[in-house]
């Protein structure tokens, strides 16, 4: 239970400004101290030192995004995926209120490189370190190596996800550390960032929003001829080839369905970016842990699985995640990554689907950009202000590439 005072603080100061000297600590154990009054939190060096249900309690809201469950982030840890060792190191906040009450929670990093988390800040780093800073360790909240929005300020209240927000700000600022980031959050609220200094910053993924659509064929009809033309084209195309796909969800799983989607997760890993975050046992434990929140689309060629997409899914969202393949059947990529992803959403009666980072190629299959939220302080006063001024350009720029975007939408003219 939390307990504590300002020492104490300083003293967990002291130990996290340490590691930018010597590395990654072995032992994570924080003290607690106040924050505002009636709160006071603890930090955790990992997921295991907190119970699953007192975690989940928090964290899985309305939606259940299982990107912030117990289970997702203990198999990152469990795993070896995430750990100080590859430059993660866990730093989960709880928040109690003052009758020692759980109240809140916070998955964080002490993070020694950008790597993973596809809000890019490498310009800055290298700007800081070039004034002669030390940008790294920095302090990170965050789903390691997915960019899926949700929820990281756990909390049933507001008045406890700003206690937690400053406490966030005061741990940074204690221990000396270069910045403090929180990625891929929903739209913040004005009565959320009220009175604090965090920084805004925007990007953009693509999204499809299901219009209440009853089957594929209805989501087509949404779209100008063209448009509508080229998807049955490009499904048509896929028929053709032979290939059978399948979304297995649940029970339907099994270790051979694993086996091979993790050889199309390593062939892919290798070829972009010449290493995997993932290993072999994480998707064992997902399997284990949340196969119910798993739907896996697997290519068939005869009896042989070639390619293979990962999603999971929350009661109003369907998150792609990993895409891989050995064999490269033309447009199987887009059937298997976004068309059995509207199919199901549709089927499931889920409102969203998140293709993951990056791709304009998306547009035209019917996902439209989307403003997604990252919120960041730094702790350099002067550091802060330029950063300011690049995010309110950069937003400007990011609403332009929007506005254009949305302006090629393959939807009918309304």
């Amino acid at each position: 239970m939390p307990h504590g005072s300002d020492s104490a603080m300083a003293q967990a100061s002291r130990q996290i400004k340490a590691t930018a000297q010597s590395g990654p600590m072995r032992s994570t154990k924080w003290d607690t101290s106040k924050i505002m009054s009636g709160f006071s939190i603890a930090i955790k060096g990992g997921l295991s030192a907190i119970d699953a249900q007192d975690w989940d309690s928090l964290a899985t809201g309305e939606d259940e995004n299982p990107f912030v469950s117990h289970a997702f982030l203990q198999a990152l840890e469990e795993s070896g995926c995430v750990a100080p060792d590859t430059g993660w190191q866990p730093q989960h906040v709880l928040l109690y209120d003052d009758q020692e009450r759980l109240v809140g929670a916070c998955p964080l990093y002490a993070k020694y490189h950008s790597y993973g988390e596809y809000i890019f800040d490498h310009g800055w780093a290298d700007a800081f370190e070039r004034a002669g800073g030390h940008y790294y360790p920095k302090l990170l909240s965050a789903v390691p190596f997915t960019p899926a929005t949700g929820p990281r300020l756990l909390c049933q209240s507001l008045e406890a996800q700003r206690a937690l927000l400053q406490g966030l700000r005061q741990i940074t600022e204690r221990a000396e550390i270069s910045s403090l980031h929180i990625n891929f959050v929903p739209q913040p609220n004005d009565d959320l960032l009220d009175g604090t200094d965090f920084l805004l910053r925007k990007t953009m993924q693509f999204h499809w929003q299901n219009q209440g659509y009853s089957n594929f064929e209805d989501f087509l009809s949404a779209l100008s001829s063209r448009k509508r033309k080229a998807i049955k084209k490009e499904r048509q195309a896929v028929l053709e080839s032979g290939l059978t796909l399948r979304r297995l969800s649940g029970d339907d799983l099994k270790p051979q369905h694993w086996d091979a989607f993790f050889s199309f997760y390593m062939d892919t890993s290798e070829r972009k970016w010449g290493q995997a975050y993932l290993n072999r046992e994480f998707f064992e434990l997902l399997h284990q842990r949340l196969r119910d929140k798993v739907m896996l689309v697997l290519a068939y060629d005869g009896t042989e699985i070639i390619a293979g997409a990962l999603n999971l899914f929350s009661q109003s969202r369907l998150f792609g995640r990993n895409w891989g393949c050995l064999e490269r059947a033309k447009f199987l990529h887009f059937e298997a990554c976004y068309y059995q992803a509207i199919e199901h959403a549709i089927e499931h009666k889920l409102d969203w689907v998140e293709a993951g980072a990056q791709g304009q190629h998306k547009l035209q299959r019917g996902y439209l950009p989307r403003e997604t939220y990252s919120l960041h302080w730094l702790s350099h006063p002067q550091f802060h202000e330029a950063i300011a001024r690049y995010l309110e350009a950069e937003r400007a720029g990011m609403e332009e590439e929007i506005s254009t975007l949305m302006s090629q939408s393959p939807f009918k003219a309304c």
